[in-house]
C-alpha cells in the first residue's frame, strides 16, 4: 500500500510502506535497513554460538585436566591452554555482541526517524476536517511517546528478542554431541517456553494497548489545562482541574500495574528450573551409567544455563515488543484516516485575477449537519465583500472554501471559473492570504513571524508590510526589534499587536485574493482607523472579503451578503439592504433610528 492515497498531501517519499497491519508496517520500514537487521543476527549468533562453545571448552578442560593429575607440568599446561581458549573464545563473543547492539541501536534511531518523518508528513497533509476532530494533546502523544516506544521496541526489545532466541537453539545445536538423549530436556524447554511467550503476549498486547491509551488521554488533559491556564487561574479552579488530572494518573497507573502484573509471572523462569534439573539429573545418569565423562556431565550443565538468559529477559523483552507493536497500531489509527482534500497535483495553474463564484453550495463538518445552505453568490476581481450576520450564521465557515481549507458537499465553489477542486492545491492557497479571528504566531521572531508565507523575503519588504499593517514604529520599540523572539502563540504580545503582524503577514505574500475574519476585533479606534486606510490602500486590484461588524468597516465595502443560520438571506449595497431587509437593519441600525439617518463614517 502506498505512504498516503492519492487524494492526500504528503511530501516526496523515497518509499511506500505497508499500513495494513502494524506487523507489516513496521516490517516495510525495516527492510530498507536489510543490512542492519542483518549484522544484529550476526551479531546475535556469533554470540551465543561462542557461548554455547564455552561449555564445551571448560568440559574438555575438566576431564583433560583430570587425566593429566599426576604430571603438575602436564596438567598446568592444560590449565593455560584451556584458559588462552576461553579468553579467545569471550574475547570473540564480545565483538560479536558489540556488533549485535551496535547495529540494533543504530536500526531503532534510523527507524524512528522514518516513522516521525512519515507521521509528521501525514499530519501536514490531513486536511482540517481531521484536525477538528483529534485532540492536540493526543496527537502529541502518538508523535512523541508512541515512536518512542517503537524505538525501544527495537533497542533493546527486539535485539534481546532475537539475542535470547539465538541462545535458545545453542543448546538444541550442541547437546547431541555428548548424547542424542540429552536433546529431550532442550527439546521440551523450548516447545514449552514458545507456548509460554504466546500465551504471555496475548495477555500484554491488549494491556500495552490500554496503557498507550490511557497515556493519550492523560496528555490530551494536560494540554488542554495548559491551554487553558489563564482561564483555570482567573477562576481559582486550580484544586479541580488537579482533582480530574489525578484520576487520569490514577488510571494510567493501575493499567501499569495490570500489565506489570502480568510480566511479574515468573513462568519462563520456572522453566529454567525445571529444566536445569531435569537435564542434571539426565546427564548425572548418562554418566553413573558410564555413558558420559565427568567433563561432558559440567559441560552439558553449562549448556543448559544459556536457558537462563531467555528465560529472564522475556519478561521485559517481549513485553517491549507489545509495547511498540501497540504503539504503531495507534499511529496507524492516525495514518490510515484518509482526507478527501487533495493537492492535485496536476490541476489548473495561474495567476488568479480574484474572481468567486459560489454555485448552490451546501456545507457541514457532519455530512448529516448542513451549516451552509444552498449559497449562490458572483464576485467580480477586486471587488470588496463585507459578510455579516448573526453569530454562528456561518460566515467564517464561507470564507474557509474559498482557499479548499474545506470541500463543499454540494455544489462548486469557483476562483477564475474553475472550480476550487481542479485548482493545484499550492497554486489556489498561495494566491489567498486569511487572517481569522484566533490568530496564530510561531515562537519565532517578529521578522520570521511576517516573512511565514515569503521566507526568502528581504527586510526590506518586512518592513514595508509591516508599515502597512501599522506595526513597524511599535516593533522598533520592541528590546531586539524585528529579532525579538515572541512567546508560544505570541502570547507575549498584546491582542492588537498579534492583529497587526498577521495583517503584516498577509499584505507581505502579495495575494489576489484577501480574507479578514474580523481581523481588527482587538485593535483600538485610532489604529483600526489607519489599518483600515492601509488594508483599502491593499486591497486595491484585489478581490478582499471582510467579516466584520463594524459599520466603519463596511463603508469600504462594494457588495454585502448577509447570513442568517447558513442561508444567504440577502446580498447587496448598504443603502439597499438597510430599505429591503430586516435583519441587516436589526444588525446595524440601533433602536428607534431612523434608516435614513443612518451614516457611515
Amino acid at each position: 500500500m502506498p505512504i498516503s492515497s492519492p487524494t492526500e498531501f504528503t511530501p516526496p517519499r523515497e518509499y511506500r510502506t505497508d499500513r495494513r497491519s502494524p506487523a507489516r508496517w513496521l516490517f516495510s520500514h525495516t527492510r530498507r535497513h536489510a543490512w542492519l537487521m542483518l549484522l544484529m543476527l550476526i551479531g546475535a549468533l556469533g554470540n551465543a554460538a561462542g557461548l554455547g562453545f564455552i561449555p564445551r571448552v571448560i568440559g574438555r578442560t575438566f576431564d583433560q585436566f583430570l587425566a593429566a593429575l599426576p604430571d603438575a607440568e602436564t596438567a598446568l599446561s592444560v590449565l593455560v591452554k584451556g584458559a588462552l581458549l576461553l579468553a579467545g573464545t569471550y574475547a570473540l563473543r564480545s565483538l560479536f555482541m558489540a556488533l549485535r547492539n551496535l547495529s540494533a541501536e543504530t536500526l531503532a534511531q534510523r527507524i524512528e526517524r522514518d516513522v516521525r518523518d512519515e507521521f509528521y508528513a501525514a499530519l501536514l497533509g490531513k486536511s482540517m476536517a481531521f484536525h477538528d476532530k483529534v485532540s492536540v494533546g493526543e496527537v502529541m502523544a502518538r508523535a512523541t511517546s508512541d515512536i518512542r516506544e517503537i524505538n525501544l521496541m527495537f533497542s533493546p526489545g527486539l535485539s534481546l528478542v532475537i539475542g535470547s532466541g539465538a541462545f535458545l537453539l545453542a543448546p538444541l545445536l550442541y547437546a547431541g554431541r555428548y548424547h542424542p538423549a540429552l536433546l529431550l530436556t532442550p527439546v521440551l524447554f523450548v516447545s514449552t517456553f514458545g507456548v509460554v511467550l504466546a500465551l504471555l503476549l496475548r495477555q500484554l498486547l491488549p494491556l500495552s494497548m490500554g496503557v498507550r491509551e490511557a497515556f493519550g488521554r492523560l496528555s490530551s488533559r494536560l494540554n488542554e489545562v495548559l491551554d487553558g491556564i489563564e482561564t483555570v487561574k482567573a477562576l481559582a479552579l486550580e484544586d479541580r482541574e488537579a482533582t480530574r488530572l489525578r484520576g487520569q494518573v490514577r488510571r494510567y497507573r493501575d493499567l501499569v500495574v495490570q500489565r506489570a502484573a502480568v510480566e511479574a509471572r515468573f513462568w519462563p523462569l520456572f522453566l529454567y528450573s525445571v529444566a536445569m534439573g531435569l537435564g542434571t539429573g539426565h546427564a548425572l545418569y548418562l554418566f553413573l551409567q558410564g555413558v558420559l565423562t565427568l567433563g561432558d556431565v559440567v559441560g552439558y550443565v553449562g549448556l543448559l544455563q544459556l536457558f537462563r538468559f531467555p528465560a529472564f529477559v522475556s519478561q521485559f523483552a517481549y513485553s517491549q515488543v507489545a509495547l511498540g507493536l501497540a504503539s504503531a497500531e495507534r499511529l496507524l489509527q492516525y495514518l490510515n484516516q484518509r482526507s478527501h482534500l487533495d493537492q492535485n497535483l496536476g490541476g489548473y495553474r495561474a495567476v488568479m485575477r480574484g474572481a468567486v463564484r459560489f454555485d448552490q453550495v451546501t456545507f457541514g463538518y457532519e455530512p448529516d449537519r448542513p451549516v451552509l445552505h444552498d449559497i449562490s453568490f458572483e464576485v467580480q476581481p477586486g471587488m470588496r465583500v463585507a459578510i455579516v450576520g448573526p453569530m454562528g450564521s456561518g460566515k467564517s465557515t464561507l470564507v474557509k472554501l474559498i482557499p479548499r481549507i474545506y470541500d463543499v458537499d454540494k455544489g462548486g465553489v469557483f476562483v477564475d471559473d474553475v472550480d476550487v477542486r481542479d485548482w493545484n492545491l499550492d497554486a489556489l492557497r498561495s494566491q489567498i492570504a486569511m487572517i481569522e479571528q484566533d490568530l496564530f504566531l510561531f515562537s519565532k521572531t517578529v521578522a520570521e513571524n511576517i516573512a511565514f508565507g515569503r521566507p526568502d523575503a528581504s527586510m526590506e519588504d518586512i518592513q514595508r508590510a509591516a508599515q502597512l499593517a501599522q506595526i513597524h514604529d511599535t516593533i522598533l520599540r520592541f528590546p531586539e526589534g524585528y529579532d525579538t523572539v515572541v512567546g508560544e502563540r505570541g502570547l507575549t504580545l498584546s491582542g492588537g499587536q498579534r492583529q497587526r503582524i498577521a495583517l503584516a503577514r498577509a499584505f507581505l505574500v502579495d495575494p489576489r485574493i484577501l480574507i479578514l475574519d474580523d481581523a481588527t476585533s482587538a485593535i483600538d479606534s485610532e489604529t483600526e482607523d489607519r489599518i483600515q486606510r492601509a488594508i483599502f490602500s491593499v486591497a486595491r486590484g484585489r478581490t478582499t472579503f471582510l467579516i466584520t461588524h463594524r459599520l466603519s468597516q463596511i463603508r469600504w465595502a462594494d457588495w454585502i451578503l448577509v447570513l442568517d443560520k447558513g442561508y444567504l438571506v440577502a446580498q447587496g449595497r448598504h443603502e439597499d439592504l438597510l430599505r429591503s431587509c430586516a435583519l441587516y437593519r436589526r444588525l446595524f441600525v440601533p433602536p428607534g433610528s431612523s434608516p435614513r439617518r443612518m451614516r457611515l463614517s
